[in-house]
């Protein structure tokens, strides 16, 4: 079941994230330009980034991934394969074996660039709640087209 929804959200995913860098590009053409709102659509273009990155890693691992075999049964140095990790929070899959030494499935730079995105968009959420707080209301009975 997980499978088919993270192929979803690899599907959906950079076409939310174009759809928003379209509308920052139609939001700087045509000033004035809400902070906020900018803020707003910059989480959606960053979070979708995010969503789509952590679903190739997570699809990588599950499917089999762009390496050749997921485990061997013996390492180089001829230790035995133990298990497998598995961690969905951080982005983990590898392989342990007994002497310890770990081949990891899913490399580390995508785990990064997974927080770095979601750390974007969270900070970018959180400016926007504060710039739109910090934003007079229009009157009560204003169009805001005055």
């Amino acid at each position: 079941m997980l499978t088919p929804l993270l192929g979803m959200l690899l599907f959906v995913g950079p076409a939310t994230a174009a759809a928003s860098i379209v509308t920052v590009v139609l939001m700087l053409n045509n000033p004035p330009v809400s902070l906020s709102r900018l803020c707003a659509v910059l989480v959606l273009v960053f979070g979708s980034s995010a969503a789509v990155v952590y679903c190739y890693g997570r699809l990588s691992a599950i499917l089999g991934g762009p390496f050749p075999e997921p485990c061997e049964d013996r390492n180089t140095s001829g230790a035995e394969l133990v298990g497998t990790v598995d961690e969905d929070w951080p982005l983990r899959s590898a392989c342990v074996y007994s002497d310890g030494a770990t081949v990891e499935h899913i490399s580390m730079s995508i785990n990064v660039l997974v927080c770095l995105l979601a750390g974007l968009a969270v900070v970018l959420a959180c400016a926007g709640a504060v710039l739109h707080r910090r934003t007079p209301s229009a009157p009560e009975g204003s169009l805001g087209n005055s």
